[in-house]
């Protein structure tokens, strides 16, 4: 198994929902960049990453009740 092990400037978590994203980006240092909740709307996310485009690695949650 291969490790990931490069770090990036920015790091950022989405929680999502129906109908809203709640969006969290982290700099290096843990501080938060962005802590916003947005329309569960693929342009929207894409307006709100696309400063960090290159610069960031995105985690989200995958659950499926």
């Amino acid at each position: 198994m291969k490790f990931y092990t490069i770090l990036h400037n920015y790091y950022c978590g989405i929680d999502l929902h129906a109908k809203i994203l709640y969006v969290c980006i982290l700099d290096q240092q843990g501080d938060k960049v962005v802590h916003q909740k947005i329309g569960a709307d693929p342009q929207a996310l894409l307006r709100l990453l696309e400063p960090y485009i290159g610069n960031i690695v995105i985690g989200v949650e995958c659950m499926h009740c």
